[in-house]
């Protein structure tokens, strides 16, 4: 009897209809966004339509903050967001945008290495890491052209709500941060509150931060990494068999990110410069001496030492093997 009561439940779990409603900051109509609508397309065909993703884009669930909450009291499921956001769950991701720690070489040679640490961190605060995929190196956007560190003190950088260790790493640099909701970027840019930004190229097109912010640093300034999550207690309602065919399709969309990123980012500079885009040159020594001056606010404060000083070694590693 007790056999048959656990069988009958079993095929009820089996035959429930799970909805995952996943927010996340991708421009409507970007490449990010077709990605994922993709991806909840043949999430419904794996799972013979019992599994539907909803995807909430553009910042319609707020700023990355905001989804990360809102996953905490039921009323989103996922999110694909950057290791930013989900620094609100676990800091450790929050390594790879160091500014001045990585290029985009060193963080694909160093990054596998720490994947299964990475995806145990999460999994311990009861999040379940689907996939990561990488944003791209993040660039300085401004109104003015900056072409040295010393030259930019007087701008005004948006800096993430929530993120207290850009607010740090800012100052330390001598930069002048400003807290605003990444919903808040392009009004704020538009009054003049802020007139620089670090981010990628491939958003700073899609979201015509570049209308305003029309001088580009060129110096690499950090890296951005994304993951797309799940809460534990949601994917657990999913069948075992069912979620190994989700995670592949997840990590197939996601390989692609990563194969296009370079040229999706490259492929946004040129399309900016003919909108009138400047890229302004400039001697990397200085830029790389203020960059390393914000690494304080982020090892040990933000990111464990221990954690910091792996991801150095390793990034060394690399660069050594490389020459």
């Amino acid at each position: 009897m007790v056999m048959m009561v656990a069988v009958l439940l079993a095929n009820v779990a089996l035959a429930q209809d799970v909805t995952i409603k996943l927010g996340t900051l991708a421009p409507q109509g970007s490449t990010w966004h077709s990605l994922l609508k993709e991806m909840a397309e043949k999430w419904a065909e794996a799972s013979g339509g019992k599994v539907k993703l909803k995807i909430y884009a553009g910042g319609t669930q707020g700023s990355e903050g905001d989804m990360v909450r809102k996953m905490g009291v039921g009323q989103l499921q996922a999110a694909s967001i950057t290791n930013i956001g989900l620094h609100d769950i676990v800091a450790e991701p929050m390594v790879f945008s160091t500014p001045g720690l990585f290029d985009e070489r060193d963080f694909r040679e160093v990054f596998p290495k720490l994947e299964a640490q990475l995806n145990g961190i999460v999994e311990a605060k009861g999040y379940v890491v689907l996939s990561w995929a990488q944003v791209g190196t993040v660039s300085i956007f401004c109104t003015k052209p900056y072409a040295t560190p010393e030259a930019a003190a007087d701008a005004k950088f948006f800096a993430w709500d929530g993120d207290t260790a850009s607010v740090e790493a800012f100052k330390l640099v001598g930069f002048r941060p400003v807290v605003l909701s990444s919903t808040d970027i392009v009004p704020s840019l538009q009054t003049g509150m802020i007139n620089c930004v670090s981010q990628v190229p491939a958003y700073v097109l899609t979201a015509r931060l570049f209308d305003k912010a029309n001088q580009m640093v060129d110096y690499p300034w950090s890296y951005l990494v994304g993951a797309t999550i799940v809460k534990k207690d949601a994917w657990e309602k999913i069948p075992a068999d069912t979620r190994a065919k989700l995670v592949a399709i997840t990590k197939e969309i996601n390989a692609r990110i990563d194969a296009e990123v370079k040229r999706l980012n490259d492929d946004a500079v040129a399309a900016m410069k003919k909108q009138g885009l400047t890229v302004v040159k400039v001697e990397s020594g200085p830029w790389e001496k203020a960059a390393m001056r914000a690494w304080p606010a982020v090892r040990g404060k933000v990111v464990p030492e221990a954690f910091f000083d792996q991801v150095v070694k390793l990034r060394d590693e690399a660069r050594k093997s490389r020459k």
